[in-house]
């Protein structure tokens, strides 16, 4: 038996913009916010990482909600944390439209999205004015667009005024280097141009809370495994507390979907599906190199509760989602954690 949500996604929301239909959901789930709230009952067992016990093992990936407008409702539909963002030092609108698309033969999404948000001012202001919570709360920070990557004084100083301003209200925080669709972000993954990013945006927040907060890094699945490696030993060479494998794919390899269709749908980061055998290989790759005590959050292609026990099994500490909430349905995450509560 097809699910609802099934039937209404393939033949109904797939004919609407999906930047449209993600604003329409977005505002639904806000809406009855109050009732989730009531019904929160999360499923799963805690887990304990970073310093931070979280509700169960599955959180829903930045990208989502970018600018902090709906943290505790999204977590009432069973996640257990959210992570906002990505947050940029200044405003910005983003890359033209459209700049969403589908690929529904292989459950999967092209985003060209270019960091659109409010900017780390008003969103820190939004957090502070947050009613109290125990949502575990990510805070993801990226590169403003027009910060040349090549200029360290200004990446250093955009990716500090994030932290400095963003840093207070996060359970913890990630450097987002990977994203496909800022120019230039993709380079500082580099361990050269990377380990001052991390050095400074630890000393940063250091210095604006009164508790260290846990510190990570996203990474990006098309870097080469002695990359992977090596962002790695930089994890332990810096004190990191985890590593986010892995944010988007400019790959379009092995599509179900016709080549005409990918081609119109152009360039940007690929989600869902077709990103779970390489998001699984970086988790194996890194779990075996930084070994039992760094926290590894896997994310790209968790579709099935078999896809998050093969994940966990890999080496992952907790799991993110993000496109497959988006074909699955609100019930997904719930869904996922009790199957992998079963025997």
């Amino acid at each position: 038996m097809i699910a609802p949500y099934r039937l209404l996604f393939d033949h109904v929301l797939t004919r609407t913009d999906p930047e449209r239909a993600h604003h329409t959901a977005f505002r639904a789930i806000r809406t009855v916010a109050p009732v989730l709230r009531a019904l929160d009952r999360r499923p799963g067992g805690s887990v304990d990482a970073m310093g931070l016990t979280f509700p169960n093992v599955l959180g829903l990936a930045a990208g989502f909600d970018k600018n902090a407008v709906g943290i505790d409702a999204l977590a009432a539909l069973g996640f257990g944390h959210v992570e906002i963002g990505t947050v940029t030092g200044d405003a910005q609108p983003g890359n033209p439209k459209p700049r969403l698309f589908r690929l529904p033969a292989d459950r999967a999404v092209v985003n060209r999205m270019g960091f659109n948000n409010d900017g780390a001012e008003v969103v820190a202001r939004r957090l502070a004015g947050r009613r109290p919570s125990t949502t575990v709360l990510g805070v993801n920070i990226g590169k403003t667009k027009v910060v040349p990557d090549d200029d360290e004084a200004a990446v250093l100083a955009d990716y500090g005024k994030s932290a400095r301003l963003l840093a207070p209200y996060a359970h913890y925080l990630v450097v987002n280097v990977s994203s496909p669709n800022t120019p230039g972000l993709r380079n500082l993954q580099a361990v050269e141009k990377l380990r001052p990013l991390l050095e400074h945006v630890r000393r940063t927040a250091d210095e604006v809370t009164p508790a260290r907060i846990p510190l990570l890094v996203k990474i990006a699945p098309d870097l080469s495994d002695d990359d992977v490696l090596a962002v790695a030993d930089l994890a332990a060479a810096v004190g990191l507390d985890g590593i986010i494998a892995t944010n988007t794919t400019i790959s379009r390899e092995g599509l179900r979907t016709p080549a005409a269709s990918v081609e119109a749908a152009g360039a940007g980061g690929l989600s869902g599906a077709p990103l779970t055998a390489r998001s699984l290989e970086v988790m194996r790759l890194l779990r075996g190199r930084v070994g039992a005590g760094l926290t590894l959050v896997g994310v790209g292609g968790i579709t099935t509760v078999d896809d998050a026990r093969a994940r966990l099994a890999a080496g992952a500490t907790l799991l993110q989602g993000y496109s497959a909430f988006v074909y699955e349905g609100p019930r997904w995450p719930t869904r996922i954690v009790r199957g992998l509560a079963a025997p």
